[in-house]
């Protein structure tokens, strides 16, 4: 491969990355069609991985991949369309539609991904192919990434994505945002999606990187099209929420890599501008007195984030924020974090006592997290072989490589003081 090639390859390689869900997004709307369009993509890079190294890489890389990609499904159209003529209406209309090519392409661009992200959130779809289908064609991660979320099968993912697009086509769902009055009922969903997207980005399910600084990044984009659309204040606090989270990124990992707990990161590597946003909006949404569960979970990321080092964190607060968190929205989760909050307000034995009981209930005994916090307890209170147990645990629980180094650090610290 020439210098050329390489530098094109590069070049391709960096806008599949950042531009492949936008540009899907664009091409779904234009032609109406999931499958058809995931095809469209492929072909457009494919073709300007042949093309640019001769041509040059052309001014606007985005919208020249899009309409490489639409006329390339006119191609399949065409083709189509001397076997079946149903075909031809589609393909005249198509054929009218690449006349007016740039208005095509840049009319409501803004918008597409949030039209996307609607569609998969349609109420005809069940649940848990709306969180599939957006992770899917949305956010690009892999059907062997959004089976692990899941917990499933790839086959049976599969079969779920195929039955989400079949629905979409039969039932003729539109590609659009809904309407002012239908936009309420649908949010829900979309911000659980929205957070979804975020939480893989932020803490990756699996792989050997910790984060996917591209998925929070568009997470976050999507929040703001989100609170520009409508300014209700669950949308204010899911953004403020990941904003806050995402200002520790750069503190969460050390130079070599290795992953840094909230309470030994440096606090000065946070990013002070994307927090003042953050915790604006948070006292915006508290103060309309209609709040949720995003703006709670907002709250308590913001009084870490007001805390100069962590011996000053305010655990009094987040043990009261959790407490309204656990009334308003009831997970295992929720109680689990609570405890751990406990645990730093009243001491480890306290915690401990609650992680433990929570554990007996059996809903997060698959879960490493439960196991590692139970893990650090047993550690504070000089219990070291039920560390070890609670640490092995967790190990054989976690996909992701960080995770599994700092359990395993954790583990022969264990073992070199009882030496």
């Amino acid at each position: 491969m020439n210098i050329a090639s390489e530098q094109v390859r590069q070049t391709l390689d960096s806008l599949y990355r950042a531009e492949s869900g936008r540009i899907l997004a664009t091409l779904i709307r234009l032609l109406d069609d999931f499958d058809l369009a995931e095809d469209a993509a492929h072909d457009a890079f494919a073709t300007a991985l042949e093309r640019w190294p001769l041509d040059g890489v052309p001014a606007n890389p985005r919208a020249w991949l899009i309409s490489t990609g639409r006329f390339k499904a006119i191609d399949v159209f065409r083709r189509r369309a001397r076997f079946d003529a149903s075909q031809e209406t589609i393909t005249a209309q198509l054929e009218n539609a690449a006349d007016d090519s740039a208005q095509g392409i840049y009319d409501g661009l803004a918008d597409d991904r949030l039209r996307l992200i609607f569609t998969c959130c349609h109420p005809a779809l069940a649940p848990e192919a709306r969180v599939a289908l957006t992770l899917r064609e949305v956010c690009g991660l892999t059907t062997e990434e959004i089976a692990r979320a899941f917990l499933t099968t790839v086959p049976t993912l599969a079969q779920r994505i195929v039955r989400a697009k079949a629905k979409i086509r039969d039932a003729r769902i539109p590609y659009q945002v809904p309407s002012a009055e239908e936009l309420p009922d649908r949010l829900d969903t979309a911000l659980q999606v929205v957070y979804l997207v975020f939480n893989e980005g932020y803490s990756a399910s699996s792989g050997a990187s910790l984060t996917r600084a591209e998925l929070s990044a568009e997470a976050i984009r999507l929040g703001r099209l989100l609170l520009e659309l409508l300014p209700d204040p669950e949308v204010m606090g899911l953004f403020a929420l990941m904003l806050l989270q995402e200002s520790r990124r750069a503190a969460r990992t050390s130079p070599s890599g290795e992953l840094v707990l909230l309470e030994n990161q440096d606090r000065s590597l946070w990013n002070r501008e994307q927090i003042a946003e953050g915790i604006k909006l948070v006292e915006r949404a508290l103060l309309s007195r209609r709040f949720g569960p995003y703006t709670l979970q907002a709250a308590i990321a913001a009084v870490h984030s007001e805390a100069s080092d962590a011996a000053s964190t305010d655990w009094l607060q987040i043990v009261a924020l959790y407490s309204v968190l656990a009334r308003a929205e009831p997970s295992p989760v929720v109680d689990l974090n609570r405890a751990v909050a406990v645990a730093m307000r009243d001491g480890p034995k306290t915690g401990l006592a609650l992680i433990e009981a929570i554990l007996a209930r059996g809903e997060l005994a698959d879960y490493h997290l439960a196991h590692s916090a139970r893990a650090d307890l047993c550690r504070r209170l000089g219990r070291k072989d039920e560390a070890r147990s609670a640490y092995h645990r967790a190990l054989s629980l976690t996909q992701q490589e960080q995770e599994r180094r700092f359990l395993e650090n954790r583990l022969r610290e264990l073992d070199e003081k009882s030496d």
